[in-house]
């Protein structure tokens, strides 16, 4: 293929897709040049918005990030966040993660933020009713300690106030600091309907969580667990007489309340393994027992010993006691069980059910006491006889000393151990610091000091109430079965399904004075555990109570509240008006549409949501789960305080505004972790300037307002039919096409949620075929052509590929993409509510396929050349054009070739100069590859497929190199004439 008299092609600044292959200085370099060339606008620019909100990029030099919160007011105080049914189509809904009420933002905010504001903008673009209902959760014990430490600053304590007061005092703290987030995150550009915002805590989700508790109990799935023996004697433990409904829960001294499973995180750290003697009753002194333990003072709590039958060594203890030390005598049976790992230290096992979830089940199978020997502060109890009263840490300390004293000490050695330490309360974030320090202390002095004890969560039995999960654990796998729930990515749905089908009874109460009051009231001087009254108010236990007991009867309420996680387990229906399902809002926005979250929440969040919906209403509360990953450092490591590399995203937002910030995050793969770095986010800034920039060349590009005719005639243009787009010349047939395309595929992967997909092919667009290459092969038609209806019609294409860009980035990049729809003219509605572009639009494969041909005319020069050409006077052919030698003659790829009229247009000398040098490294190629294929050792022994391949290319170098050899001498002889 051939053509001739070709015109302006392209950019010559060559958007580098592939930044491996293609340098930024490059591209640099390469516009620094076109900008140098003097061409002359034969248009006015037209005026930008004139309403005060919105500045033209005619008159500022680059996006003012500090603009931002004026334009969100802007849409805000419009209306534009609220659902509009005006277009009548099904609701889409998704209701915000309540962030903690004492929360500041932080990176994993900012990442759910722009993932839903995605979703909720695209959706209201394609004339959805859009709900994004937004609140905050109330935080049960971080806002306690929150107030707590703020109260201990000024001397005071939680106790000497009372419940009543302190309450009160959170609820001023509250309403002084509770905004702070979510101001926080309507700098993220979150586009919530905040006329529906709730707290978990308001008159409405508390009325809902009660009436939970409520029909749950009904239903027999609550239960009150309770509570193990505090002290025990000998006969007691003999006789069996303990609590068969205890039941063992994390509990964390500091907090003094119980946590979740799911919040406990265990941490590697350093500590000491005891050897200890148990003397077998009724033995020698020689009849002994070993066992190894990294909490001696639980022994206080041992109510068996175990060994595994098949041990030779313990099988004569088997039935025997064992004197538990320090005890005065008291006897503990030494059973068999293969539990025990006999080849795991001194292969016996210390059973202190009281203290140790492992120990705690094996005493239910095998019908052993459970002995309770520590107090809710971490104190040991009476059990512990002369301990009692003693710090567990402290009580250790003693208790080696002694034993040592009494020959009971076997040794101690270093040991490393999983510590349990709960995401609450400062526990966790302690772990650093202390585990850095303690192994700096061991290396200079030798042994390990106990830093953060009294952060450690202890296995305790307690009296608590649970909800009983696996009736509804079975509806919740069943609605993933059925396809009732899609959760994304697919990987997370065996995880969702491991954990539900494994389940444990979820402990709701916790023992803090913030939060839902468990609405159980009790009979003064009956047995709580017995005879207790579930209602919905103090007054209607009341009615019960003496309806019952008579009318002087009184009562009290469980002084415990509810787990944080039970009222929002209920958010994504509570919200919506439930327990009332005739709520205007129920009945139009329930089901929801999408819940967006971390895939860390899984199990404390979205599969109790999954649960407690189905269990309610009768349905899932969302048709799909979309989780995202954690935000982490550039070098894959989770940011934290003691590491020094977090990431503030409102620092973040100042030096790269928010467009930068959101589109970043959004380019990561859901559930895949996201490494942030500041390199990224130079890179989408510089993204966000040259989308400015763009937009300044469109605008001032276009007709002024003034020009009556020009406008008819730029609008009456359509690309919306085959026939239209026929009548456009090549680059405008080009770069429509591809935009037609383009908005396809990106309409579907915004419909998969394929976030990252959608980011990349509008970037590629944009800056790699519309700024790179169509707006500079469109300064041909504006700058230097004589035909009104030809700078028309690229004025027509320019403004309809950005408009349609601004659109689809518009859920990425709200601010900036805003800002510059509201400065084109004609603008007769906002971005953000603008219907979304149409799909299924002609295209031409057969004119992207000859524009991508010339653009493999990549040569600096020759560009600069073409850009002086009119694309108009392009033909394809099939020989070369008559006037070949009088032309410039190129090889772009195999099967194209261009031949560009010498005439008026280029300096023969440099021309060639510019083919000697090329001539050169042709030869140098085509030497290499004769070689090789002279070689016998590489003919012999390279692969057919590969020698074959050699052949081809050298056959193709040796046709371009008598080509150009031609060409060359052609141009010399014309120099000589010339001369």
């Amino acid at each position: 293929m051939a053509f001739s008299n070709a015109s302006l092609l392209s950019s010559s600044s060559l958007y580098k897709l592939n930044p491996v292959l293609f340098s930024h200085r490059r591209r640099t370099v390469t516009l620094y040049r076109f900008h140098l060339r003097i061409l002359k606008p034969r248009f006015l620019a037209v005026a930008a918005s004139d309403n005060g909100v919105f500045t033209s990029p005619e008159i500022a030099k680059s996006f003012d990030f500090t603009s931002e919160e004026r334009i969100y007011n802007w849409w805000d105080s419009q209306g534009y966040f609220k659902p509009n049914f005006d277009r009548g189509s099904e609701p889409f809904v998704v209701t915000m993660p309540p962030p903690n009420v004492t929360g500041s933002l932080h990176m994993g905010h900012a990442m759910f933020v722009t993932l839903e504001d995605i979703m909720i903008r695209y959706n209201r673009m394609k004339g959805r009713p859009t709900l994004w209902l937004p609140g905050t959760d109330h935080a049960g014990i971080a806002t306690q300690l929150v107030v707590e430490r703020m109260l201990a600053s000024e001397g005071i304590k939680r106790v000497e106030l009372g419940r009543e007061e302190f309450t009160k005092r959170v609820w001023e703290w509250k309403e002084k600091y509770g905004g702070t987030i979510t101001n926080q995150i309507r700098r993220l550009g979150a586009s919530c309907d905040w006329t529906r915002e709730h707290f978990t805590l308001d008159e409405q989700l508390s009325r809902a969580v009660i009436d939970a508790f409520i029909k749950l109990h009904e239903k027999g799935l609550i239960y009150q667990g309770l509570i193990g023996l505090e002290t025990a004697s000998n006969e007691m433990i003999e006789n069996h007489q303990w609590k068969k409904g205890s039941y063992m829960v994390n509990w964390s001294p500091n907090l003094q309340t119980a946590v979740s499973d799911l919040e406990v995180e265990y941490s590697e750290e350093p500590g000491t393994l005891y050897h200890i003697k148990y003397r077998v009753a009724g033995g020698s002194r020689s009849d002994y027992l070993t066992i190894a333990t990294t909490r001696p003072e639980t022994l206080f709590g041992d109510t068996a010993v175990a060994v595994n039958p098949e041990d030779e060594r313990y099988a004569k203890y088997i039935g025997k006691s064992a004197i538990v030390p320090m005890t005065f005598g008291r006897h503990v049976p030494i059973i068999a069980d293969k539990y025990v790992d006999k080849d795991f230290g001194t292969g016996v096992l210390k059973i202190s059910p009281g203290h140790d979830h492992n120990d705690y089940l094996l005493a239910r199978k095998l019908g052993l006491p459970i002995l309770n020997v520590m107090n809710k502060d971490g104190t040991l109890n009476e059990v512990a006889g002369l301990y009692s009263g003693l710090d567990r840490f402290e009580a250790r300390k003693k208790l080696w000393s002694e034993l040592e004293e009494t020959g009971l000490a076997v040794k101690k050695e270093p040991h490393t151990s999983r510590v349990p330490r709960s995401q609450r309360g400062g526990e966790v974030s302690y772990i650093c610091l202390a585990f850095l320090l303690n192994v700096l202390i061991h290396q200079v002095f030798g042994f390990y000091a106990n830093l953060s004890n009294n952060q450690i969560i202890e296995p305790l039995v307690s009296k608590q109430w649970f909800v009983t999960m696996e009736p509804m654990a079975d509806k919740a796998l069943e609605a993933v079965r059925k396809g009732e729930l899609t959760i994304m990515p697919e990987r997370f749905e065996k995880i969702y399904n491991h954990w539900l089908s494994n389940i444990k009874d979820w402990c709701i109460s916790r023992q803090l004075w913030w939060g839902h009051r468990i609405p159980v009231w009790y009979i003064v001087g009956k047995d709580c555990e017995e005879d207790y009254i579930v209602a919905k108010s103090t007054d209607e236990a009341l009615k019960i109570a003496q309806k019952k007991y008579g009318k002087d009867v009184e009562i009290y309420q469980d002084p415990d509240v509810l787990d944080t996680w039970f009222s929002s387990s209920l958010w994504p229906f509570s919200t919506l008006g439930w327990p009332d399902a005739s709520a205007e809002d129920f009945k139009r926005f329930y089901p929801t549409s999408v819940l967006e979250t971390g895939h860390d929440i899984l199990f404390f969040w979205v599969a109790r949501m999954v649960m407690m919906g189905i269990e309610f209403t009768g349905t899932v509360p969302f048709t799909n789960v979309y989780l995202h990953g954690l935000i982490r450092d550039s070098q894959g490591r989770k940011m934290s305080k003691t590491l020094g590399n977090v990431i503030d995203p409102l620092d973040t937002i100042k030096e790269f505004g928010t467009d930068a910030l959101r589109f970043t995050l959004a380019l990561g793969t859901a559930g895949q972790d996201l490494n942030l770095s500041t390199e990224r986010l130079t890179s989408n800034k510089a993204f966000t300037n040259k989308l400015w920039n763009a937009g300044k060349f469109v605008l001032q590009n276009l007709p002024a307002r003034s020009d009556g005719s020009a406008w008819e005639s730029l609008l009456a243009q359509k690309f919306d039919k085959d026939e239209y787009l026929l009548q456009l010349p090549l680059p405008e047939y080009w770069v429509v096409s591809k935009l037609h395309i383009l908005v396809d595929a990106v309409t579907t992967s915004y419909d998969k949620f394929f976030f990252n997909d959608v980011a990349r092919e509008i970037y590629d667009f944009f800056w790699g075929d519309f700024a790179d290459w169509y707006i500079e092969a469109s300064k041909a038609h504006l700058y230097q052509s004589e035909d009104q209806a030809v700078a028309s019609t690229s004025q027509a294409v320019l403004l309809y590929v950005y408009e349609n860009i601004l659109k689809m980035l518009h859920p990425f990049m709200p601010f900036v993409t805003e800002e510059l729809w509201q400065a084109l003219p004609n603008r007769q509605e906002a971005l953000i509510v603008s219907p979304w572009p149409l799909t299924s639009l002609p295209r031409n494969l057969t004119a992207i396929k000859r524009f991508e041909n010339l653009q493999a005319l990549r040569e600096k020069d020759v560009l600069a050349l073409l850009s002086r050409l009119d694309m108009q006077t392009i033909r394809f052919t099939d020989s070369p054009p008559g006037d070949a030698n009088q032309s410039v003659h190129l090889v772009a790829g195999e099967g194209l070739e261009a031949y560009l009229p010498l005439a008026d247009m280029v300096d023969i000398s440099a021309e060639v100069q510019r083919l000697s040098k090329r001539l050169s490294k042709m030869q140098t190629e085509y030497d290499g590859l004769r070689a090789r294929l002279s070689s016998p050792n590489f003919v012999e022994k390279a692969p057919e497929e590969v020698v074959r391949g050699v052949r081809e290319k050298a056959a193709e170098a040796e046709e371009k190199l008598n080509l150009t050899k031609t060409r060359l001498s052609f141009l010399q002889s014309t120099i000589l004439v010339s001369e």
